[in-house]
């Protein structure tokens, strides 16, 4: 196990390289000028070249993506002489809308991100692999149609129609709920959760459908192998059957997608944060696209990829504890 985790994470060190190798190349290659950006409408061309000097733009491309490299392990100094800034460990460099450190930026951001991700996803499991597992158990019946069909309808519903259904029913009609304004968890956990109730909801419904339908395949197919057969015919409870020998195999493609969908969503959920006001990750994304703010979406990027990279090994590992059979 040890070694196969020191190959996993000289995998994970080599995809990280290189999808930051790919992104850095594409924004810094792009027509647009990196330096003109940053420097502004009205801007000398004095001004421009100083600008690119100090942002090293006037170093070949693999010296740029080096000391891009080398910045995230140990930090860095853009610049020489008395506009020389320093950019301390872990550096993704400034935006050049306000000046503030990338990484600054996505910390700040990153427990709204992860707030709507953990709870919209507790929420989602729960929903689909009930449902998908009722469903299964309940084959070719009239729970197992109604089910399946609501399943089919909700994952047809885009994010944003849900969530503009959600905030019109339950805010502006029944006015149950107040209007999502992030609030951070120690200071008030209540709030934490009322204000980001409906952005769980909203991508809860999405998801859950597709877990649904997924964890029922992967049901019907698990309580058709032997070894069910054999565990019933041990007089074993059919909660036991169930839950310990049928849905434990059965959770290894759950894991799989579950791995994908977190990770993206740690990201940030560009929609969901877009029309719920939520100032996390997703909507940062969102105005540096806007903007061009090439620092902005390339820390975004990475952090992103990191997510679904580590979410993709912790899932890999996690295989061998659900399912026995696959440490063999």
């Amino acid at each position: 196990m040890i070694l196969y985790l020191g190959r996993r994470l000289l995998g994970v060190v080599g995809v990280l390289a290189a999808i930051a190798a790919v992104t850095f190349t594409i924004f810094y290659v792009l027509p647009s000028d990196p330096a003109a950006a940053a420097c502004g409408k009205s801007c000398s061309a004095e001004r421009l070249e100083a600008i690119r000097t100090h942002m090293g733009l006037d170093q070949p491309l693999w010296r740029q993506f080096a000391d891009f490299a080398t910045g995230i392990f140990t930090g860095r100094t853009m610049g020489s002489g008395q506009y020389a800034l320093h950019c301390d460990f872990p550096c993704l460099g400034y935006s050049y809308e306000n000046s503030q450190g990338v990484w600054d930026l996505l910390v700040d951001r990153l427990p709204v991100s992860a707030s709507l991700a953990l709870g919209a996803a507790a929420i989602w499991l729960l929903l689909g692999l009930s449902a998908g597992v009722a469903a299964a158990l309940r084959k070719d019946t009239l729970t197992d149609r109604a089910l399946m069909v609501g399943a089919v309808a909700a994952a047809s519903l885009p994010v944003y129609f849900t969530s503009v259904v959600l905030i019109y029913g339950l805010i502006r009609v029944a006015g149950l709920l107040p209007y999502p304004q992030y609030t951070p968890f120690g200071s008030d956990p209540l709030g934490w959760a009322s204000n980001l109730l409906l952005p769980w909801l909203a991508l809860a419904i999405l998801y859950a459908a597709v877990y649904a339908r997924q964890s029922r395949s992967s049901m019907i197919e698990t309580m058709a192998e032997p070894y069910i057969r054999t565990a019933r015919a041990k007089g074993l409870p059919r909660r036991t059957v169930v839950v310990k020998h049928g849905l434990r195999a059965g959770m290894t493609p759950i894991l799989t997608i579950f791995g994908m969908d977190l990770g993206g969503l740690l990201a940030g959920a560009v929609i969901t944060e877009s029309i719920f006001g939520l100032p996390g990750i997703g909507r940062l994304f969102y105005g540096a696209l806007s903007t061009g703010d090439q620092p902005v979406i390339l820390g975004v990027t990475l952090l992103a990829a990191t997510f679904i990279v580590v979410a993709n090994l912790a899932v890999d590992l996690l295989y061998a504890v659900v399912d026995p059979r696959v440490r063999y």
